[in-house]
């Protein structure tokens, strides 16, 4: 019998906000962006509200106690047809943890999250430059070549 992974995956509820904190660090220290993912944390009852919601999939991946890894991702409701995308929007193991399939295990948590509320596929994007993760989604998926544009709002 195959040993167990030395970590688990676990979906964020609304009582996780520890480990919610605890992965926004994980996500500032992986993508070297402490400020953006520290300096303005939510309000408890907005990550409350938000790992409450439908359309948001928050997984942790811990080894112990210790939160090792982790997604964030949201459902996209389609209007065309009565079926959902999932976006990964952040992706991240901590340097240490890397390379003993985490990212594999998180994607593949959200994949079967997808397909039991009527999911029609996951998407991520990727910078060409980040090797690890364009493999690591090569292996899983089908590439697609893109443009991606910011438009941001008027601001006052």
């Amino acid at each position: 019998m195959p040993a167990s992974p030395p970590y688990h995956v676990h979906r964020l509820k609304p009582s996780d906000l520890e480990r919610m904190h605890a992965l926004l660090d994980v996500f500032g220290d992986a993508f070297d962006e402490r400020d953006t993912y520290g300096a303005a944390r939510p309000r408890p009852e907005y990550l409350e509200a938000l790992l409450g919601s439908d359309t948001f999939v928050a997984l942790a991946a811990t080894s112990g106690d210790e939160v090792v890894g982790g997604l964030a991702a949201y459902e996209l409701k389609k209007f065309e047809r009565e079926r959902s995308e999932f976006y990964i929007y952040d992706l991240a193991v901590a340097t240490t943890h890397r390379r003993r399939g985490i990212a594999t295990a998180l994607i593949r948590e959200l994949q079967r999250i997808a397909a039991a509320r009527g999911g029609w596929v996951v998407f991520v994007q990727a910078d060409r430059d980040d090797g690890p993760a364009v493999a690591l989604y090569s292996k899983l998926g089908v590439r697609e070549e893109v443009l991606h544009f910011d438009i941001h709002p008027p601001r006052p």
